[in-house]
Protein backbone atom coordinates (compact mmCIF):
# COMPACT_ATOMS: atom_id res chain seq x y z
CA UNK A 1 0.00 0.00 0.00
CA UNK A 2 1.37 3.26 -1.24
CA UNK A 3 1.91 5.74 1.49
CA UNK A 4 1.21 9.03 -0.10
CA UNK A 5 -2.41 9.77 -1.26
CA UNK A 6 -3.16 12.84 -3.04
CA UNK A 7 -6.68 14.10 -4.57
CA UNK A 8 -5.82 15.35 -8.11
CA UNK A 9 -6.41 19.13 -7.10
CA UNK A 10 -3.15 20.32 -5.41
CA UNK A 11 -2.62 22.79 -3.58
CA UNK A 12 -6.91 22.00 -2.35
CA UNK A 13 -9.33 24.33 -1.86
CA UNK A 14 -8.59 24.88 1.96
CA UNK A 15 -4.71 25.31 1.79
CA UNK A 16 -5.89 27.61 -1.05
CA UNK A 17 -8.07 29.92 1.65
CA UNK A 18 -5.46 29.62 3.45
CA UNK A 19 -3.03 31.12 1.42
CA UNK A 20 -5.04 34.06 0.54
CA UNK A 21 -5.49 34.73 4.41
CA UNK A 22 -1.45 34.45 4.75
CA UNK A 23 -1.01 36.73 1.74
CA UNK A 24 -3.39 39.29 3.59
CA UNK A 25 -1.57 39.31 6.96
CA UNK A 26 1.95 38.24 6.70
CA UNK A 27 4.28 39.80 4.47
CA UNK A 28 6.43 38.52 1.88
CA UNK A 29 9.76 37.94 3.14
CA UNK A 30 8.67 34.70 5.20
CA UNK A 31 8.73 32.67 2.27
CA UNK A 32 6.70 29.25 1.88
CA UNK A 33 8.69 26.37 0.06
CA UNK A 34 5.02 24.31 -1.17
CA UNK A 35 2.23 26.23 -1.32
CA UNK A 36 0.09 23.48 0.91
CA UNK A 37 -1.29 24.31 4.92
CA UNK A 38 -0.43 21.20 7.05
CA UNK A 39 -2.89 19.67 9.38
CA UNK A 40 -1.36 17.25 11.02
CA UNK A 41 2.34 14.60 10.81
CA UNK A 42 3.48 11.59 12.26
CA UNK A 43 6.80 10.05 11.67
CA UNK A 44 7.49 10.65 8.49
CA UNK A 45 4.45 11.76 6.94
CA UNK A 46 2.19 14.76 6.82
CA UNK A 47 -1.26 15.75 5.67
CA UNK A 48 -2.05 18.72 4.66
CA UNK A 49 -5.62 20.78 5.49
CA UNK A 50 -7.27 18.98 2.21
CA UNK A 51 -6.52 15.57 3.29
CA UNK A 52 -4.08 15.59 1.38
CA UNK A 53 -1.21 13.00 2.56
CA UNK A 54 2.77 13.40 1.73
CA UNK A 55 6.35 12.22 2.71
CA UNK A 56 8.17 14.35 4.25
CA UNK A 57 12.02 14.80 3.20
CA UNK A 58 11.89 18.16 4.07
CA UNK A 59 12.01 17.23 8.58
CA UNK A 60 10.70 21.26 8.93
CA UNK A 61 14.76 21.69 7.67
CA UNK A 62 15.99 19.15 9.64
CA UNK A 63 14.67 19.46 12.52
CA UNK A 64 12.73 16.06 12.77
CA UNK A 65 16.16 13.59 13.08
CA UNK A 66 13.44 11.77 15.32
CA UNK A 67 10.36 11.89 13.20
CA UNK A 68 7.26 14.55 14.08
CA UNK A 69 5.58 13.54 17.04
CA UNK A 70 8.45 11.24 18.17
CA UNK A 71 6.27 9.43 20.84
CA UNK A 72 9.20 10.28 23.75
CA UNK A 73 9.06 13.21 23.36
CA UNK A 74 6.01 13.96 23.67
CA UNK A 75 5.79 12.01 26.81
CA UNK A 76 8.60 14.12 27.76
CA UNK A 77 6.82 17.50 26.77
CA UNK A 78 3.80 16.10 28.74
CA UNK A 79 4.73 15.44 31.76
CA UNK A 80 6.74 18.62 31.85
CA UNK A 81 3.45 20.31 31.34
CA UNK A 82 2.80 18.76 34.75
CA UNK A 83 5.44 20.59 36.88
CA UNK A 84 6.01 24.19 35.11
CA UNK A 85 5.38 26.07 31.70
CA UNK A 86 8.10 28.33 31.98
CA UNK A 87 10.92 29.55 34.38
CA UNK A 88 13.59 31.98 33.46
CA UNK A 89 16.91 29.91 34.37
CA UNK A 90 18.96 33.36 34.86
CA UNK A 91 16.37 33.70 37.66
CA UNK A 92 14.63 30.00 38.99
CA UNK A 93 17.52 27.46 37.27
CA UNK A 94 15.72 24.01 36.80
CA UNK A 95 17.15 20.56 36.45
CA UNK A 96 16.13 20.31 32.93
CA UNK A 97 18.76 22.95 31.86
CA UNK A 98 21.69 21.25 33.62
CA UNK A 99 20.88 17.77 32.38
CA UNK A 100 20.81 19.07 28.25
CA UNK A 101 23.90 20.63 28.98
CA UNK A 102 25.29 17.50 31.20
CA UNK A 103 24.08 14.86 28.02
CA UNK A 104 25.97 17.21 25.33
CA UNK A 105 29.24 18.02 27.34
CA UNK A 106 29.51 14.12 27.33
CA UNK A 107 28.45 13.56 23.23
CA UNK A 108 30.80 16.26 21.89
CA UNK A 109 33.68 15.17 20.34
CA UNK A 110 36.72 15.41 22.44
CA UNK A 111 38.20 14.32 25.83
CA UNK A 112 39.01 17.26 27.71
CA UNK A 113 36.27 19.34 30.12
CA UNK A 114 33.37 20.95 28.36
CA UNK A 115 30.43 22.83 29.34
CA UNK A 116 27.27 24.31 27.40
CA UNK A 117 25.19 27.11 27.39
CA UNK A 118 21.48 26.67 25.64
CA UNK A 119 19.73 29.63 23.89
CA UNK A 120 16.51 29.50 21.24
CA UNK A 121 18.16 28.96 17.73
CA UNK A 122 20.69 28.38 15.80
CA UNK A 123 21.69 31.84 14.87
CA UNK A 124 21.82 33.14 18.44
CA UNK A 125 23.91 30.20 19.18
CA UNK A 126 26.60 31.34 16.14
CA UNK A 127 26.44 34.63 17.67
CA UNK A 128 27.51 33.47 21.16
CA UNK A 129 30.19 30.83 20.05
CA UNK A 130 31.52 34.10 18.27
CA UNK A 131 31.46 36.01 21.67
CA UNK A 132 32.62 33.03 23.83
CA UNK A 133 35.39 33.00 21.63
CA UNK A 134 36.24 36.60 21.08
CA UNK A 135 36.28 36.82 25.02
CA UNK A 136 38.47 33.98 25.59
CA UNK A 137 41.52 35.10 22.82
CA UNK A 138 40.98 38.68 23.04
CA UNK A 139 40.76 39.28 19.31
CA UNK A 140 38.21 40.63 17.48
CA UNK A 141 38.53 38.61 13.67
CA UNK A 142 36.69 36.07 12.25
CA UNK A 143 37.19 33.73 9.15
CA UNK A 144 34.34 31.63 7.91
CA UNK A 145 33.49 29.86 4.17
CA UNK A 146 32.28 30.89 0.94
CA UNK A 147 28.93 29.25 0.06
CA UNK A 148 28.47 28.94 4.37
CA UNK A 149 24.54 29.66 5.91
CA UNK A 150 25.05 30.70 9.54
CA UNK A 151 21.79 32.60 10.19
CA UNK A 152 20.11 35.51 9.59
CA UNK A 153 20.83 38.15 12.27
CA UNK A 154 23.15 40.53 11.84
CA UNK A 155 26.09 38.97 12.61
CA UNK A 156 24.89 35.64 11.55
CA UNK A 157 23.72 37.15 8.10
CA UNK A 158 27.15 38.87 8.26
CA UNK A 159 28.57 35.30 8.61
CA UNK A 160 26.18 33.87 5.52
CA UNK A 161 27.84 34.06 2.08
CA UNK A 162 24.50 33.72 -0.23
CA UNK A 163 23.61 37.23 -1.16
CA UNK A 164 20.17 36.37 -2.30
CA UNK A 165 17.66 36.37 -0.76
CA UNK A 166 19.48 36.17 2.40
CA UNK A 167 21.46 39.58 2.27
CA UNK A 168 20.25 41.88 -0.11
CA UNK A 169 18.98 45.21 0.87
CA UNK A 170 19.94 44.60 4.32
CA UNK A 171 23.19 45.89 4.25
CA UNK A 172 25.95 47.06 6.44
CA UNK A 173 27.21 43.61 8.08
CA UNK A 174 29.05 43.43 10.83
CA UNK A 175 32.85 44.01 10.51
CA UNK A 176 36.12 41.96 11.35
CA UNK A 177 34.61 39.19 8.81
CA UNK A 178 36.67 37.40 6.21
CA UNK A 179 35.65 34.82 4.08
CA UNK A 180 37.61 32.16 1.81
CA UNK A 181 36.55 29.65 -0.11
CA UNK A 182 34.83 25.95 0.65
CA UNK A 183 36.86 22.99 0.20
CA UNK A 184 34.15 22.06 -2.72
CA UNK A 185 35.71 19.50 -4.63
CA UNK A 186 32.87 19.14 -7.46
CA UNK A 187 33.25 22.59 -8.30
CA UNK A 188 37.45 22.29 -8.84
CA UNK A 189 39.91 21.10 -10.68
CA UNK A 190 39.60 17.19 -10.49
CA UNK A 191 42.55 16.30 -8.04
CA UNK A 192 42.30 19.63 -5.78
CA UNK A 193 44.08 18.09 -2.65
CA UNK A 194 42.59 18.98 0.79
CA UNK A 195 45.69 20.72 1.65
CA UNK A 196 45.40 22.62 -1.58
CA UNK A 197 42.09 23.89 0.14
CA UNK A 198 43.52 24.49 3.31
CA UNK A 199 46.03 26.74 1.71
CA UNK A 200 43.46 29.44 1.27
CA UNK A 201 43.25 30.12 5.33
CA UNK A 202 47.16 30.82 5.38
CA UNK A 203 46.88 32.55 2.00
CA UNK A 204 44.35 34.86 3.99
CA UNK A 205 46.92 35.75 6.76
CA UNK A 206 48.95 37.42 3.93
CA UNK A 207 46.29 39.13 1.91
CA UNK A 208 42.98 40.01 4.44
CA UNK A 209 43.60 39.78 8.23
CA UNK A 210 46.79 38.93 10.50
CA UNK A 211 46.12 35.79 12.38
CA UNK A 212 46.91 37.17 15.68
CA UNK A 213 43.97 39.33 15.03
CA UNK A 214 41.83 36.22 14.26
CA UNK A 215 39.34 34.67 17.60
CA UNK A 216 37.92 32.19 15.39
CA UNK A 217 37.99 29.86 12.16
CA UNK A 218 34.13 29.36 11.69
CA UNK A 219 33.02 26.14 9.20
CA UNK A 220 30.33 23.84 8.59
CA UNK A 221 32.09 20.15 8.67
CA UNK A 222 29.32 19.52 5.76
CA UNK A 223 27.51 22.88 4.33
CA UNK A 224 23.77 22.96 4.59
CA UNK A 225 22.17 25.88 2.96
CA UNK A 226 25.61 25.94 0.75
CA UNK A 227 24.71 22.49 -0.97
CA UNK A 228 25.39 19.60 1.16
CA UNK A 229 29.16 19.89 0.22
CA UNK A 230 31.22 16.99 1.85
CA UNK A 231 35.41 18.02 2.05
CA UNK A 232 37.90 15.56 1.52
CA UNK A 233 38.69 14.10 4.67
CA UNK A 234 41.86 15.50 5.63
CA UNK A 235 40.65 19.00 5.15
CA UNK A 236 39.31 19.72 9.06
CA UNK A 237 42.25 18.17 10.44
CA UNK A 238 44.41 20.44 8.29
CA UNK A 239 42.63 23.77 8.91
CA UNK A 240 42.32 22.65 12.97
CA UNK A 241 46.44 22.51 12.65
CA UNK A 242 46.65 26.09 11.20
CA UNK A 243 44.36 27.29 13.53
CA UNK A 244 45.85 25.72 16.97
CA UNK A 245 49.49 26.98 15.52
CA UNK A 246 48.57 30.73 15.30
CA UNK A 247 46.11 30.43 18.89
CA UNK A 248 42.92 30.39 16.67
CA UNK A 249 39.66 28.83 18.09
CA UNK A 250 37.78 26.30 16.08
CA UNK A 251 34.12 26.53 15.41
CA UNK A 252 31.89 23.43 14.38
CA UNK A 253 28.42 24.60 13.30
CA UNK A 254 26.60 21.51 13.29
CA UNK A 255 22.71 22.94 13.59
CA UNK A 256 22.05 20.80 10.74
CA UNK A 257 24.73 17.92 10.70
CA UNK A 258 24.05 17.55 14.19
CA UNK A 259 22.42 14.60 15.90
CA UNK A 260 22.99 12.00 13.64
CA UNK A 261 21.61 13.58 10.10
CA UNK A 262 25.01 12.03 9.02
CA UNK A 263 25.32 8.87 10.51
CA UNK A 264 27.27 9.95 13.65
CA UNK A 265 26.20 11.92 16.23
CA UNK A 266 28.10 14.83 14.40
CA UNK A 267 29.63 15.52 11.51
CA UNK A 268 32.95 16.79 13.12
CA UNK A 269 33.33 12.73 14.00
CA UNK A 270 33.58 11.91 10.15
CA UNK A 271 36.62 14.18 9.54
CA UNK A 272 38.28 13.14 13.49
CA UNK A 273 38.02 16.60 14.64
CA UNK A 274 37.66 17.85 18.20
CA UNK A 275 36.40 21.21 17.50
CA UNK A 276 36.76 23.90 19.95
CA UNK A 277 33.45 25.19 20.18
CA UNK A 278 30.80 23.12 18.68
CA UNK A 279 27.36 24.52 18.07
CA UNK A 280 24.11 23.03 17.55
CA UNK A 281 19.99 23.17 17.31
CA UNK A 282 17.24 22.20 15.08
CA UNK A 283 17.69 18.17 15.86
CA UNK A 284 18.57 18.54 19.35
CA UNK A 285 14.92 19.82 20.23
CA UNK A 286 13.13 17.04 18.44
CA UNK A 287 11.12 19.84 17.25
CA UNK A 288 10.88 22.45 20.01
CA UNK A 289 13.19 25.29 19.34
CA UNK A 290 16.62 25.05 21.35
CA UNK A 291 20.49 25.36 20.60
CA UNK A 292 23.63 24.66 22.28
CA UNK A 293 26.81 26.11 22.20
CA UNK A 294 29.34 23.33 23.86
CA UNK A 295 32.89 23.99 24.33
CA UNK A 296 36.04 23.62 26.55
CA UNK A 297 35.17 24.62 29.79
CA UNK A 298 38.20 27.15 29.86
CA UNK A 299 36.87 28.39 26.99
CA UNK A 300 33.14 28.56 27.87
CA UNK A 301 34.48 30.41 30.82
CA UNK A 302 35.55 33.38 29.59
CA UNK A 303 32.97 35.36 29.55
CA UNK A 304 31.93 36.98 33.10
CA UNK A 305 28.83 36.30 35.00
CA UNK A 306 25.35 37.89 33.01
CA UNK A 307 26.95 38.21 30.26
CA UNK A 308 25.29 35.44 28.46
CA UNK A 309 21.91 34.65 28.49
CA UNK A 310 18.22 35.45 27.59
CA UNK A 311 14.36 34.62 28.99
CA UNK A 312 13.08 31.66 26.57
CA UNK A 313 17.30 29.89 26.88
CA UNK A 314 16.79 26.60 27.82
CA UNK A 315 13.25 26.59 27.65
CA UNK A 316 11.34 23.60 30.49
CA UNK A 317 9.61 22.29 27.58
CA UNK A 318 12.69 22.30 24.91
CA UNK A 319 15.21 20.52 27.44
CA UNK A 320 12.31 17.92 28.40
CA UNK A 321 11.83 17.42 24.51
CA UNK A 322 16.08 17.98 23.79
CA UNK A 323 16.95 14.92 26.08
CA UNK A 324 13.87 12.74 24.66
CA UNK A 325 15.19 13.35 21.61
CA UNK A 326 18.15 12.46 22.35
CA UNK A 327 17.09 8.69 23.74
CA UNK A 328 15.29 8.22 20.87
CA UNK A 329 18.05 8.62 18.75
CA UNK A 330 20.33 6.41 20.99
CA UNK A 331 17.36 3.75 22.13
CA UNK A 332 15.75 3.30 18.14
CA UNK A 333 19.61 3.23 16.67
CA UNK A 334 19.06 6.25 14.56
CA UNK A 335 22.79 6.75 13.99
CA UNK A 336 23.04 3.06 11.85
CA UNK A 337 19.72 3.73 10.43
CA UNK A 338 21.14 7.21 9.10
CA UNK A 339 24.05 5.47 7.66
CA UNK A 340 21.61 3.00 5.92
CA UNK A 341 19.38 5.85 4.41
CA UNK A 342 22.52 7.15 2.96
CA UNK A 343 23.64 4.10 1.20
CA UNK A 344 19.85 3.17 -0.27
CA UNK A 345 19.89 7.05 -1.84
CA UNK A 346 23.48 6.64 -3.01
CA UNK A 347 22.86 3.65 -4.81
CA UNK A 348 19.90 4.65 -6.45
CA UNK A 349 21.23 8.47 -7.00
CA UNK A 350 24.03 7.06 -9.13
CA UNK A 351 21.91 5.40 -10.94
CA UNK A 352 20.23 8.50 -11.94
CA UNK A 353 23.54 10.32 -12.72
CA UNK A 354 24.58 7.58 -15.00
CA UNK A 355 21.10 8.00 -17.18
CA UNK A 356 20.85 11.41 -16.64
CA UNK A 357 23.63 14.61 -17.67
CA UNK A 358 21.18 16.81 -15.69
CA UNK A 359 22.32 14.80 -12.26
CA UNK A 360 26.07 16.59 -12.25
CA UNK A 361 27.37 15.29 -8.46
CA UNK A 362 25.88 12.97 -6.04
CA UNK A 363 27.14 13.10 -2.10
CA UNK A 364 26.41 13.02 1.47
CA UNK A 365 27.31 11.68 4.71
CA UNK A 366 24.08 9.48 5.94
CA UNK A 367 21.05 10.79 5.91
CA UNK A 368 22.81 14.48 4.67
CA UNK A 369 22.60 13.41 0.99
CA UNK A 370 21.77 15.70 -2.17
CA UNK A 371 22.06 15.83 -6.05
CA UNK A 372 23.58 18.93 -8.12
CA UNK A 373 21.56 19.75 -10.73
CA UNK A 374 23.46 20.78 -13.85
CA UNK A 375 22.69 21.68 -17.55
CA UNK A 376 25.01 20.27 -20.65
CA UNK A 377 27.01 22.30 -22.21
CA UNK A 378 27.50 23.02 -25.88
CA UNK A 379 30.99 21.28 -25.02
CA UNK A 380 29.18 18.06 -23.87
CA UNK A 381 27.41 17.96 -26.75
CA UNK A 382 30.46 18.06 -28.69
CA UNK A 383 32.02 14.80 -27.27
CA UNK A 384 34.85 16.91 -25.81
CA UNK A 385 35.86 14.59 -22.36
CA UNK A 386 34.60 16.35 -19.18
CA UNK A 387 35.61 13.93 -16.23
CA UNK A 388 34.59 16.39 -13.11
CA UNK A 389 31.66 18.32 -14.60
CA UNK A 390 31.52 20.99 -13.16
CA UNK A 391 28.65 23.25 -13.71
CA UNK A 392 30.10 26.69 -14.83
CA UNK A 393 32.23 24.64 -17.19
CA UNK A 394 31.01 22.51 -19.15
CA UNK A 395 27.40 23.05 -17.33
CA UNK A 396 25.53 25.79 -15.90
CA UNK A 397 23.58 24.96 -12.59
CA UNK A 398 20.20 23.86 -13.39
CA UNK A 399 17.77 26.03 -10.88
CA UNK A 400 15.00 26.26 -12.95
CA UNK A 401 15.25 22.62 -13.83
CA UNK A 402 15.78 22.33 -9.88
CA UNK A 403 12.76 24.33 -9.11
CA UNK A 404 10.53 22.32 -11.54
CA UNK A 405 11.30 18.85 -9.32
CA UNK A 406 10.62 20.09 -6.39
CA UNK A 407 7.22 21.73 -7.80
CA UNK A 408 6.63 18.07 -9.38
CA UNK A 409 7.37 16.23 -5.99
CA UNK A 410 5.10 18.08 -3.79
CA UNK A 411 2.19 17.94 -6.67
CA UNK A 412 3.29 14.00 -6.28
CA UNK A 413 2.75 13.62 -2.39
CA UNK A 414 6.40 14.88 -1.50
CA UNK A 415 7.58 17.48 0.26
CA UNK A 416 11.46 18.68 -0.61
CA UNK A 417 13.79 21.23 -0.54
CA UNK A 418 16.24 22.68 -2.37
CA UNK A 419 19.46 24.31 -1.79
CA UNK A 420 23.05 25.48 -2.94
CA UNK A 421 24.07 28.70 -3.39
CA UNK A 422 23.24 28.60 -7.29
CA UNK A 423 19.75 27.08 -6.23
CA UNK A 424 20.20 23.63 -7.86
CA UNK A 425 20.28 20.65 -5.26
CA UNK A 426 18.07 18.65 -4.08
CA UNK A 427 18.89 17.86 -0.44
CA UNK A 428 17.45 15.19 1.51
CA UNK A 429 16.09 16.03 5.20
CA UNK A 430 13.67 12.80 5.66
CA UNK A 431 13.14 12.29 9.27
CA UNK A 432 15.40 8.81 10.52
CA UNK A 433 12.25 6.98 10.93
CA UNK A 434 11.17 6.50 7.54
CA UNK A 435 10.87 2.89 7.25
CA UNK A 436 12.43 1.70 3.74
CA UNK A 437 9.22 1.33 1.70
CA UNK A 438 8.66 5.09 2.27
CA UNK A 439 11.83 6.64 1.26
CA UNK A 440 11.91 3.52 -1.96
CA UNK A 441 8.54 5.95 -2.60
CA UNK A 442 9.49 9.11 -2.47
CA UNK A 443 12.83 8.51 -4.22
CA UNK A 444 10.35 6.47 -6.49
CA UNK A 445 8.72 10.33 -6.86
CA UNK A 446 12.07 12.26 -7.40
CA UNK A 447 13.02 9.72 -10.57
CA UNK A 448 9.88 10.42 -11.85
CA UNK A 449 10.52 14.29 -11.37
CA UNK A 450 13.66 13.98 -12.94
CA UNK A 451 12.52 12.02 -15.78
CA UNK A 452 10.11 14.53 -16.46
CA UNK A 453 12.63 17.47 -16.93
CA UNK A 454 15.75 15.68 -17.93
CA UNK A 455 17.13 14.33 -21.22
CA UNK A 456 19.13 10.79 -21.48
CA UNK A 457 22.42 11.32 -21.22
CA UNK A 458 24.20 12.31 -24.17
CA UNK A 459 20.75 13.08 -25.92
CA UNK A 460 22.07 16.44 -27.36
CA UNK A 461 25.22 14.03 -28.82
CA UNK A 462 22.60 12.00 -30.74
CA UNK A 463 21.02 14.62 -31.76
CA UNK A 464 23.83 15.96 -33.47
Amino acid sequence: MKTIQLRTEIPGPKSRALMARREAAIPRGPANATPIFAARAEGAILEDVDGNRYLDFAGGIGCLNAGHRSPRVIAAIRQQLEKFLHLCFAVTPYEGYVAVAEKLNVLAPGNFPKKTILVNSGAEAIENSIKIARAYTKRPAVICFEDAFHGRTLLTMSLTSKTHPYKAGFEPFASDIYRIPYAYPYRHAAGTSAADFAHHLEDAFKRSVAPESVAAVLAEPVLGEGGFVVPPRDYFKLLQKICRGHGILFIADEVQAGFGRTGKWFASEHFGIEPDLLVTAKSLGGGMPIAAVTGRSEIMDAPGPGSLGGTYCGHPLSCAAALAAIETIEKDGLLARSAAIGKRFEARALGWQKKWDLVGDVRGLGGMCAIELVRSSAAAASGAKNDTREPARPGEPADTETRQIARYCYEHGLITITAGTFNNVIRILVPLVVTDEQFDEGLDVIEAALASVAEPRHAALSRA
